[in-house]
């Protein structure tokens, strides 16, 4: 379509949207009480709503609400998941430090690699 095509389809358009705007017409009164029986009706098939201003929910509503809300209940949950498993778990790592006789014993437990070495010389840092 060529730039004057265009142009001229706008002022068609234009002149219909004018006509548009200077027919403009109230619905009858038949017309609005058709529609206002019509939304009564569907209207009708809602549920009723508690009223304003009644208190709802009780102390679980209170605790989440203080808490942030549920995503922030959710990340409690999943780091309490995630505490128990940790807790219950028995991983052969930690059973060696959990089952020492003497207090003292629990410190010759931990054996450093000879690779493992601090460097506190000078320049080091």
């Amino acid at each position: 379509m060529r730039e004057t095509d265009k142009h001229n389809a706008g002022r068609v358009l234009e002149t219909y949207f004018e006509a548009a705007r200077k027919e403009c017409r109230a619905p009858s009164s038949e017309l609005m009480a058709r529609i206002l029986a019509d939304a009564a009706d569907v209207q009708a098939g809602f549920p009723v709503g508690r009223a304003s201003g009644v208190r709802v929910g009780g102390f679980v509503r209170q605790l989440v609400q203080g808490l942030g809300g549920w995503p922030a209940v959710a990340g409690l949950a999943a780091a309490t998941v995630t505490g128990l498993w940790i807790g219950m778990s028995q991983s052969s790592a930690l059973i060696a430090y959990a089952t020492y006789d003497e207090p003292d014993e629990a410190l010759y437990l931990v054996d450093l690699s000879a690779d493992a070495l601090f460097e506190l010389d000078e320049g080091a840092l």
